[in-house]
Order: structure tokens, then sequence, then C-alpha cells
């Protein structure tokens, strides 16, 4: 190592520990151990332009360590992004754009949002999985328009993590070449030695999963580091995992303990690091001339690469217009006019809702070229694959539909990571009561507000014989607390529809919660469903005597509850909710003509948690819900055993009213 070089690299150190120390919190033993794999990539490597953080043939970066994140601001820093010496100093301060862990659309550069461990090696397999399918969508001889690779950079934490193994195993199976993961390995977690509970080849079991493992000794080596990037991007058919052996908190009083992972040096341990690390005079979040004049030979280099790559796309303008066409309609997400589309709308007969989305994702098949998806190995059931389209596979890269096999964790941050990378417009798919398995990964979609369609089929106790540990209860509740995460349990086909459209139109994550169960079609459900709430069946008079809210399959017991009450003469409203999120964004004015607030008589109905349903029946309201979880047994057994019948909501009905 030279020694500009060297001071690069303690330049990334030294920014780091003293962000840490000013704000009194932080990690300083990863960015001081892992600090020349950084500055190796972003110098010698990445392409990059940090004028252009959306240069679209970009490569990635991810910190899965997030923890690490000080490193990552200082490299941004370094390599001239919109990450200032004053943003440096104010990490983790409300407001900064330096965070305590990285979060997407917060901080230029930063691709993906990380913390929770693993979940950036899965975002990186999505990545890797978007670009391989768009190059050889888009690609043309001469002409390789999508052509970048995806890094990403973990340590022990991430690799202990089962999304990890999870991810790993299905990138090596689909021999995602252009992935490239770098392995931290200091042999240090918070608890102290990996030993204590961590002693497998790491390794081994990728090389098992079929992946090339690279080893660099000395974790200070950039030469050696280099090397092995050299070697990682000459292999096309494995993805390939770089493990360097680092010192944690090198350079610090602390090195090589575990009191160095979560705690800031100290006053006197960060003096003594810049000391050790030849920064002892340097002012604090100072960098060094030459470092500077170092740092924007890559920075050159990078905008190099994106002025070489427009030029390239002018070109490729002039000779495939129609795939250039195509290319901006993808990444900008452009879209036909679905709600206009009079084919989605038309149902003929009662069906599960699971299987009216399967006819509205077939015929949307056509009209968006872009949508891609899968499930976790229950198509067949899930009702989510694509007819008459290839599956993706390493022989054919064309394949829309995707087999994910069973591993929801990872499917989901897969998918947060296909998302992100642009070009596509992607879903997945499983059981609803599977959804806890992915419920990190579907947390980071909303705070990410990345555009994931989570089909969830197989909604309630309707499963039946699978029994309780299959029949989501609390579920629907847990997602719609989620910020930003839109629920959609429709009640028809139509309802289905404009699911699917609000899903593909709108920002941020979606669920489709879906019946197994076949459910009526109704003539006064429609596009009106994007409204999240509205009337299904109207009362006689003006002003209701008594409304009946529900979603999905119970929307059905409410208007057979509605006639048998109109004869008693007591005028009812149903509404169907199938969309709280979307319901609670209109005008005051519609929710009232909707709900008026003068109606207190009230009852609702969900085969799920009653929870949601307070703000709406209010004090004086009826809600039949689930209070237990369910059985094996018939669904319509199940639904009679917990109140679901037109008896119960009529019984509710007379209660509130005081009859």
């Amino acid at each position: 190592m030279t020694q500009v070089q060297e001071k690069t690299v303690n330049a990334l150190r030294v920014l780091s520990v003293e962000g840490i120390q000013r704000a009194n919190s932080g990690h300083p033993g990863l960015p001081l151990g892992a600090a020349p794999i950084v500055y190796t990539l972003f110098q010698n490597f990445l392409k990059f332009n940090p004028k252009n953080p959306a240069f679209k043939d970009r490569d990635r970066f991810i910190l899965s360590a997030g923890h690490g994140s000080m490193l990552n601001y200082a490299a941004l820093h370094l390599y001239g992004y919109d990450v200032s010496a004053e943003d440096l100093a104010n990490f983790r301060q409300a407001g900064s754009k330096t965070p305590g862990h990285p979060e997407y659309g917060h901080t230029a550069g930063i691709e993906t949002t990380t913390g929770p461990l693993g979940q950036g090696v899965a975002n990186a397999v999505g990545m890797a999985l978007a670009e391989s399918y768009l190059a050889n969508k888009f690609n043309r001889e001469g002409y390789p328009v999508v052509d970048h690779y995806t890094y990403a950079l973990t340590g022990d934490g991430c690799m202990q993590e089962g999304i990890e193994y999870e991810a790993a195993s299905l990138a090596g199976t689909l021999k995602l070449g252009k992935l490239i993961v770098f392995y931290d390995k200091n042999n240090i977690t918070i608890e102290g030695s990996t030993d204590v509970a961590f002693t497998e080849d790491v390794g081994a079991r990728h090389k098992a999963q079929g992946w090339q493992v690279l080893t660099v000794e000395d974790g200070n080596d950039t030469a050696a580091i280099a090397r092995a990037v050299k070697k990682a991007q000459k292999e096309t058919e494995k993805p390939s995992l770089i493990i360097v052996k680092t010192v944690i908190g090198y350079g610090s009083p602390k090195a090589g303990t575990a009191t160095v992972h979560g705690s800031p040096l100290g006053q006197e341990g960060l003096a003594a690091t810049k000391a050790a690390l030849g920064y002892a005079d340097v002012p604090e979040f100072t960098v060094p001339e030459e470092v500077k004049a170092h740092a924007h030979r890559a920075i050159s280099r990078g905008r190099k690469a994106e002025r070489n790559w427009k030029k390239m796309m002018k070109a490729y303008r002039e000779a495939y217009p129609e795939l250039a066409a195509e290319f901006d309609a993808w990444y900008g997400k452009k879209l036909p006019d679905l709600i206009n589309d009079k084919d989605l709308w038309e149902f003929a007969k009662p069906d599960a809702t699971r299987n009216t989305s399967y006819g509205v994702l077939n015929k949307l098949a056509s009209r968006v070229p872009q949508l891609i998806g899968g499930s976790a190995d229950l198509a067949p059931s899930n009702k989510s694959d694509m007819k008459g389209i290839a599956f993706y596979s390493p022989e054919d890269k064309s394949g829309r539909n995707i087999h994910f096999g069973i591993r929801e964790h990872a499917m989901a941050a897969i998918s947060n990571g296909m998302a992100l990378h642009g070009g596509v417009l992607n879903y997945c798919a499983t059981f609803f009561v599977f959804s806890d398995y992915m419920k990190n990964a579907m947390r980071l979609s909303a705070l990410m507000g990345a555009n994931v369609t989570y089909i969830l089929t197989h909604d309630s106790i309707g499963v039946g014989e699978d029994g309780p540990t299959h029949q989501p209860v609390e579920q629907l509740a847990g997602l719609r607390t989620i910020p930003g995460m839109k629920v959609y349990r429709p009640a028809d086909g139509k309802e289905t529809t404009a699911a699917w459209i609000s899903a593909l139109t709108g920002k941020g994550p979606t669920c489709l919660v879906l019946t197994r169960q076949n459910l009526p079609q109704y003539e006064t459900s429609g596009a009106v469903a994007l409204k999240g709430g509205y009337i299904l069946s109207d009362s006689k008079k003006k002003t209701p005597d008594i409304l009946l809210l529900a979603s999905g399959s119970e929307v059905e017991m409410m208007v057979k509850a509605q006639e048998k009450l109109w004869e008693e003469d007591i005028d009812a409203r149903v509404v169907s909710i199938p969309c709280m999120e979307e319901f609670e964004k209109q005008s005051e004015k519609y929710k009232q003509s909707v709900i008026p607030g003068k109606v207190r008589a009230r009852v609702a109905a969900e085969a799920g948690s009653a929870m949601p349903w307070y703000k709406y029946v209010g004090l004086d309201g009826e809600i039949i819900a689930m209070n237990g979880f369910g059985a094996s047994a018939p669904a319509e057994y199940l639904f009679e055993q917990n109140g679901f019948t037109v008896e119960n909501v009529i019984a509710k009905a007379h209660k509130v009213l005081g009859k």
C-alpha cells in the first residue's frame, strides 16, 4: 500500500470514529476494521457518479452490516456525494443526513435501508437478479446498457442470520455471477468471540450453495482485496464471497475486543487512535488535500463511465428505438390506463379472490411487461404464476416467473432489492399466515417505500381443515399497523382488480389478502374500491338506521343481513372497506358520506382480530371477529362456531339499536 493509499484508508477510519465520538453513540469496530475493503471498492472498482446517484447503470453498494454506517457516510463524503463534513459531525442527530443506520431515500448514495442483519445480503440478491433479468431483456451486441455489479459488505452477524442462508442459497442456485459479497470476518460480536455460538465454516457453506469463495488473509492488504475483486468479476457463473480477515477496531486501544463493537472510543481513545493512524495533528472532520486528490481520481473515473454510458444509450436509441422506448417506460414506471380497461373488471360467477387475482394477474401480464414475481413454492395454491411465461433460470434469464423456494423471509427482502433496483414491477406470494416469516422485510418495504406487491392467500379460518397453524387471525391487524403499508382485503373480483391497480400505480408496498373460499360478485363494486371504502348496498332512506361494515368474505354476510333487517323495517347500509389505509386518505366529506358520524348504530365483521375496527364502530358499536385461534374443521363449521352468521349480525344489530 502506498503512502497516499494508506492515508486515504485511514481518512475513512478517522472520519468514522470522529463522527461516532461526536454523537457519543455508534459502532466504531467495523469502520476501523473494514475501511480497506470500502476504500478498495470505491477507489478502484465501483462505477458511480456522485453528482447523479441515480445513474441507472451504476454499481450498487450495500452495507448489510448497517451498524457500521459511519464508514458508509465517510466514503460518500470522501467520494463526492452530497454528504458534508458538517453532516458527518451531525451523525445520529435529529434531521441529519447521517442517521444511525443507512436509510434509503434519506441520504444520497444509500441504496437500501439496512440494520436488521442479513437483510442487505438478500436485497443485494434482488438487485443482482433484477440486473440479470434486465440485461437479458435490453442488452444487444455492442450495447451493454444494463451491465453493473452488486456489492455487499457483511459481517459475522449477517452470516449468522437465517435470511442470509436463504438468500445465499437462491443466489447460488440462480448463478448470479455479478453479485459480490465481502465478509468482514473479525470473529467478534457483541457478546464476545463468535466461537461461543458460531463455529461453522462459512466459506464451505457458501461453496456448497454454489458460490465462488475467496479469502484475503490480511484485511489491510488492499492489493490482495483488489486481486480478489478482479477474480470475482471474472467468475460469471457463480456469485462470489470474499472473506476478508480483519481486526475489529483496528488502530484503537480496544482493537480485537467486543467492547469496540458498539461503544464510542472516548476522547482519550479517539486521540490514541488518530495518533496510531497518523492523524494526530489533523483537525476533526478534515480530509488532507492529497487524500482528496487521490479520491478525485475515482470520482473522475465514475463520471467518465456515465458519460460513456450516455453516449452508448444515444446510439442504442438510434439502433433499437423500440427497445429504448421500452427501457424508458420500464424505468419510468409508465403504465397503460388500467382503470378504464373494461376487461380487467369483468367477472361472471362467484369465485375465490385468489382465483380472481389470478385472472387479473394474467391479464396484467400482457399489459405490464415489466411485471415479474413468484411464490415461496406455493404458486399453484397462491395462484401467482403468469401462464405461458417462462420461469427465470440460469438457462433462461427471460423468465418473468420466479421460483423463490421455501424462503419467505429472503423472498420478501429479495423483492425489496428488485424494487429498489428499478426497471421492474415485482410481486411475491405465500399463505397469509406465513407473512409472519416475512414481517421484518415487509416493514422495511414500507419504511423505504419499496413498491412490492404481496399476494397473501388463504386469508382466514376459511382455510378450514389445515387448522390453526395455517389460519391467520392477528396478521391483518399487524400489517395494518405498519405505516405506509396498504392492506387490501377484497370482497369480490372488481375489488381485487382495484387492489392490483392500487398496488401497481401507487407508492410503497401493498398486501393483497385473498380468500380460498368462493365469494359472490357485486354489481355495485368497482373502481370506487380504489377509495378504500364505499357504500356497497345503500339504505332506503337518506340516513340509515344502522351501518354494517366489513371487508372480504364477511361482506357477503352483511349483504344478507341487510335484507333480513329490511324485512324488520330496519334500514341498513352495507359498507365495504377493502383497504382502511386508502379510506383514511379520503376527504372528511367523503368519509362522512360513507360512514356518517350521526349514525352511531354500527356492526362490523371480519374474520380476524377485532382491533382495527374499533375506530369505525365507536363506543356504541359491535364487532364480530376472532377472539382466539381457529381449529381443524370444515370452514363452514368454523365460521358458524365463531359467530360469523347472519343470525349473529341481526342479534348484534338489535343490541346496538336497543331492540
